[in-house]
């Protein structure tokens, strides 16, 4: 019953809108959580990340352990994929890593623009988050999924073209330099 009060309490965030501001942030997402949940809970909201370990571990949450499995298997798909395109050793990937991801991957890699690769990965990364979001809309793993949720909306509106721009041929400068 707790969850319910809780969950009727989010305002709805939209991964659509402007820059305006988020009608709640991630900080005050976790406080008012941690209001209505119980300790082992509170313990997994406030250690909800975008990015996972990179080894497997459990958190107690089904939905969260597929979460950040499928997560750390696009950023090695991803590391993966970069290395090659830049003729660089990799590491193998994990097993029961799916097509989607390893597709996902390729397509954000050849993409030109850092920041559409990111507008791709983002968009992926919503469609993934529902896919998985749990039946049930007042469990705690819809508390786990808007936290995520909440979290990528955040990241993703961080991104600033220009500071971007200045910012990726600083850091490919830097790799090609570092290559002679």
């Amino acid at each position: 019953m707790a969850y319910y009060y809780l969950i009727s309490q989010l305002p709805n965030i939209s991964s659509q809108e402007s820059k305006s501001a988020l009608p709640l942030n991630t900080v005050s997402f976790k406080e008012l959580a941690c209001r209505f949940i119980s300790e082992e809970e509170k313990q997994i909201v406030n250690s909800l990340s975008l990015v996972p370990s990179k080894e497997l571990e459990s958190t107690g949450s089904v939905f969260l352990d597929t979460w950040y499995e499928k997560e750390r298997n696009l950023r090695f798909a991803l590391a993966q994929i970069r290395a090659q395109k830049m003729k660089k050793d990799s590491i193998p990937l994990p097993a029961g890593i799916t097509a989607d991801i390893i597709s996902a991957a390729r397509t954000a890699v050849g993409m030109d623009s850092p920041l559409s690769a990111e507008q791709f990965l983002y968009d992926y990364r919503l469609r993934l988050l529902d896919d998985l979001r749990p039946m049930d809309n007042f469990s705690i793993d819809a508390v786990y999924a808007y936290g995520l949720k909440l979290m990528l909306v955040e990241r993703m509106r961080k991104f600033e073209v220009e500071n971007g721009k200045t910012s990726y041929h600083k850091i490919y400068d830097t790799i090609l330099d570092g290559d002679k």
